[in-house]
């Protein structure tokens, strides 16, 4: 690893680990997303887990193929899959106590979203890769779940559509290596960028933000 990546990479550095912290939560709301989209769609059991499962966990296993991590990271740890089943268990005991599982679901996919991002990301700076590339993971591990779980369930992925997603975990990682480079402390960088993705989410979503859809750019005849 060369000097900068040695000095970008803080989870030595973090005696709090900050970072397996982040990898249990990040993995326990997608997995929590995944069972409340597969219990909204009306999946039975076995669907819901399996839902659930690549929720969590299929942003991260494409992510560990690309960089050559493997076994891929769940494979090689027991925990992934406890923590999916407790996420599988409070969907299915607590959803019905959810006033809108809609809101819930949006809520728990945007959590998972600011944090994923930011597994990418020191997953990428731990290989050494470049900036830009670190960003292409952080955002990849980010959403590519999420993708998993809506084309399994029979919707267009959020990442498709016209709003602003995948976009913000650009953000984030942009802000990510610029609050480095100012030197800000390594803890506030974590916390900031997952804040950063999930404040922006939640406003994007409330003020209906969103990017051009391909069809504005055609001409019409």
């Amino acid at each position: 690893m060369n000097s900068y990546f040695q000095k970008l990479y803080i989870c030595d550095s973090n005696p709090f680990k900050m970072f397996e912290l982040l990898d249990v939560i990040g993995t326990l709301v997608f997995a929590i997303s995944g069972a409340l989209t597969a219990i909204y769609k009306k999946l039975d059991l076995f669907g819901v887990y399996c839902i659930a499962f690549v929720t969590a966990l299929g942003g991260g296993t494409i992510r560990d193929v690309l960089i050559g991590r493997t076994p891929v990271g769940w494979m090689l740890d027991i925990n992934y899959v406890y923590i999916i089943t407790f996420g599988f268990l409070l969907s299915l005991l607590f959803n019905r106590y959810l006033e809108k599982l809609r809101m819930s679901l949006f809520l728990f996919d945007t959590i998972g979203l600011g944090v994923f991002t930011l597994i990418g990301l020191e997953k990428g700076i731990s290989f050494g890769l470049s900036p830009i590339i670190c960003v292409i993971l952080g955002t990849l591990t980010a959403t590519f779940g999420g993708v998993i779980r809506d084309i399994l369930c029979n919707e267009i992925p959020v990442l498709f559509r016209k709003e602003i997603y995948a976009t913000l975990c650009i953000a984030g990682g942009g802000l990510f290596f610029l609050l480095h480079e100012l030197k800000v402390p390594s803890h506030w960088i974590s916390l900031l960028v997952a804040l950063f993705v999930i404040f922006f989410r939640l406003i994007a979503v409330k003020y209906n933000w969103s990017l051009p859809i391909g069809s504005y750019f055609v001409r019409k005849q």
